[in-house]
């Protein structure tokens, strides 16, 4: 496959499923499962951070009340909590790192985590029907949402989204603030871990590790940002009127499929 298309490809599947709670990692698996190709660690954190930084924008009339609004006390308060859970993620990952924790780097505890987190979603969902849903968002659930990104963070294929989302329903938070909250910790939470990482890469790159191609970096970092926004903007339209059961289903069927193609593979 020329590296321009392998580009467009990797920047269309992390540009739609980064925020989606559907596990980009999954899908980014089942790509290289299909096609033959391993894209490097600095080039997938380098198009992440694209996907990220290009959803910021939808968010601006939030950071604007954080902004100019700050002596107020609901706005302090929601920042605070957004301060917490981002906090509570950050020490949690360096401990993890101090304790050098390695991800796996096989695809069925990816398909696991799907197949368990699909089949969380249709549960709570099916809970949630004709329940009232609140709009505040606790202490409880702050702490919970920082929590559930270092769950995800251990357990690839859960989905760093997915995960928070799913904690922020089963605490009875309606799903626009659940999708929003789990956005604005996920975005200073992925743009700080993705930085690091980069930092890392560039000035102690791997023994033996080949160059970037940046222009093909480059490439899937703008077809990434561009689909991000739009689905992030999707999606927090489609919150409004729907339950995340779609995706539950979509999650069990992804999972069943990387276990397929692992199984034909050997």
């Amino acid at each position: 496959m020329p590296d321009w298309i392998a580009a467009i490809l990797l920047g269309l599947i992390e540009g739609i499923t980064e925020f989606l709670p559907i596990s980009s990692t999954g899908h980014l698996l089942l790509f290289e499962q299909m096609f033959g190709i391993k894209a490097g660690d600095l080039y997938l954190i380098v198009i992440q951070s694209g996907a990220v930084l290009a959803v910021i924008p939808l968010f601006w009339t939030r950071l604007q009340q954080f902004a100019c609004n700050w002596h107020s006390r609901d706005t302090r308060a929601y920042l605070l909590k957004l301060s917490v859970a981002f906090v509570i993620t950050g020490i949690g990952g360096l401990l993890l790192e101090k304790a050098n924790f390695k991800l796996p780097d096989t695809p069925l505890p990816i398909a696991l985590a799907l197949l368990i987190g699909g089949a969380l979603f249709l549960l709570i969902e099916r809970w949630l029907q004709g329940r009232p849903l609140s709009n505040n968002i606790t202490w409880t659930i702050a702490i919970a949402v920082g929590l559930g990104q270092l769950l995800a963070a251990v357990f690839p294929g859960a989905s760093r989204s997915g995960t928070t989302i799913l904690v922020m329903l089963a605490l009875g938070l309606n799903r626009p603030l659940a999708t929003e909250f789990s956005f604005l910790v996920g975005i200073p939470t992925m743009l700080a871990a993705g930085g690091l990482r980069i930092f890392r890469a560039l000035h102690n790159p791997p023994p033996g590790a080949e160059p970037e191609n940046w222009p093909m970096v480059a490439l899937a970092f703008v077809v990434s940002a561009i689909v991000s926004f739009v689905v992030v903007k999707w999606l927090l339209r489609y919150v409004q009127t729907h339950t995340f059961s779609g995706f539950g289903w979509y999650r069990i069927a992804l999972g069943i499929l990387i276990i397929v193609a692992v199984v034909a593979r050997q």
